[in-house]
């Protein structure tokens, strides 16, 4: 047998002992042991022993949920079952009539023994009933500890000890080029797995506060809220989008990279939502042709678009029209790196802007709000998690313009969510539409909406008119008002 040089040797050794250590139980957690710039550079000759350590980890995720609809009524407002004059639809005096229920279905997996869970908060988002099926085939019933739409994360919990789980490896990223394998248990028909390198780090595909890692480990359907982990079965991502140019079922896949991913789901745990720093204003990414005819040529940084009303930005005169240079001295690469910093502040933290106004250079003081959808009150009163109208509500500031899409002359309360099952629900109301009336009183703040409801509800009203706004064209939705009773 021809003698192997001695380089080769020590790498096959290296390989081998990197895929051959462990043997850990199911309940043990897997740590991070060494930094991710470490890992093996050659393609593992198998990775089924990586896959069977996390693999017990993994579960799926069965939701049920509302999904309203009706075909008679106008595009845009789904499934409100009473007559708004629109032709072809049925007699106003027709009892309304409950939404079909959905099922889907997505992945998770355990990141603490006592039975707390991960997955993407749009396989749980507005769920009625949630069941996680585990490993080794037991369904348990689960509760949703907290949700962030924002990074797209959701904590499950389910009762039991001495579940099998994973951590976060927050130490490192992996580098571009770094094998990583995407697991889930879509459909509980089974854990699947597929392999790959990370492709690419800090992807922005729209959404501020997270700069994603892209794998082109084939993803499969239902994989979403599975883990990405390295060849040590540490979990480096989330899996949550996929991008499938010719419709298949498999895709690029993008995950939330670990260090944001461990940050979010402990405030979730901790405090049941997130809160982040907060700044009131709009911006867009400052391109090299804006940053050119602004005489700025070469430079990055976020562009002002406009700025809300009584917000930070607007106190210290911040403008649209401003180009935010740098943040508390360090450049900025675009504006979703202005918004991802600005979120890690603290409440009351100050923040200096270098702002690039009129042909020079301006220095800003700040200081940081706190972001006020991520703890918005729901409108109290009523048995849907103490919610008479199901809905939970936010200001239509110039973030909730952005998120939602909607334009400069929409005037209101956005919604935010509404809860399964609740009246709100079952009218087909929905996240982003906007309450800019209630019975008579015009309203631009949730306490307007709170106030005219505790007026309608004195007057011992069964319900209350609202006039909602959605892509374009209003409706009145009459809504029950609960008894104090909670019926």
């Amino acid at each position: 047998m021809p003698k192997q040089p001695q380089a080769t040797r020590l790498a096959s050794a290296a390989l081998a002992l990197a895929l051959t250590t462990g043997g850990l139980s199911p309940t043990v957690c897997f740590a991070a042991a060494q930094p991710a710039r470490s890992l093996p550079v050659r393609p593992p000759s198998s990775f089924a022993d990586i896959i069977a350590r996390v693999a017990p980890a993994v579960v799926s995720i069965d939701v049920t949920r509302s999904a309203p609809a009706s075909p008679y009524l106008p595009e845009g407002f789904p499934g409100l079952p009473f007559f708004f004059g629109f032709p072809g639809a049925p007699d106003g005096d027709e009892e309304p009539r409950t939404p079909p229920l959905a099922r889907v279905s997505g992945s998770g997996f355990f990141i603490a023994p006592d039975g707390y869970i991960v997955t993407n908060n749009h396989v749980v988002e507005n769920a009625a009933k949630v069941t996680v099926r585990t490993n080794d085939g037991r369904e348990l019933a689960a509760r949703i500890i907290g949700r962030d739409p924002l990074t797209d994360l959701a904590v499950l919990k389910v009762s039991g000890s001495r579940f099998a789980f994973v951590t976060f490896e927050t130490t490192a990223r992996p580098r571009v080029g770094d094998w990583v394998v995407a697991m889930g248990n879509p459909f509980g028909l089974g854990g699947t797995a597929s392999a790959g390198i990370v492709s690419a780090d800090g992807r922005d595909i729209g959404e501020a506060y997270v700069d994603y890692l892209q794998i082109d480990a084939p993803i499969n359907r239902g994989n979403s809220g599975g883990p990405a982990f390295d060849v040590q079965g540490r979990v480096v991502g989330v899996n949550t989008a996929i991008y499938s140019p010719n419709g298949g079922s498999v895709g690029i896949g993008f995950a939330i990279p670990a260090d944001i991913a461990d940050h979010v789901t402990k405030q979730l745990i901790a405090d049941g939502g997130i809160v982040r720093g907060y700044l009131g204003a709009l911006v867009q990414n400052l391109t090299p042709e804006i940053a050119g005819s602004l005489g700025i040529p070469g430079r990055t940084g976020a562009l002002v678009v406009e700025t809300t009303p009584g917000g930070p930005a607007e106190a210290v005169g911040l403008q649209p029209g401003d180009a935010i240079l740098t943040l508390n001295g360090q450049t900025l690469a675009s504006s979703s790196d202005l918004t991802r910093r600005v979120a890690t502040a603290r409440e009351g933290e100050p923040l200096r802007l270098e702002v690039w106004r009129a042909g020079r250079r301006q220095t800003l003081d700040v200081r940081a709000a706190r972001r006020p959808d991520d703890r918005t009150a729901p409108v109290p009163g009523g048995p849907a998690g103490g919610d008479s109208l199901g809905l939970r509500l936010r200001p239509l500031d110039a973030e909730a313009r952005s998120l939602y899409r909607l334009p400069a002359d929409a005037r209101g309360v956005v919604i935010e969510s509404v809860s399964p099952g609740s009246d709100a629900a079952e009218k087909g109301l929905r996240a982003g539409d906007v309450i800019d009336r209630v019975g008579d009183r015009v309203v631009t703040t949730p306490s307007d909406i709170h106030a005219a409801i505790e007026a309608a509800r004195n007057q011992g009203r069964p319900a209350v008119l609202i006039r909602v706004w959605r892509s374009g064209r209003s409706l009145f939705v009459p809504l029950k008002l609960a008894t104090p009773d909670g019926r």
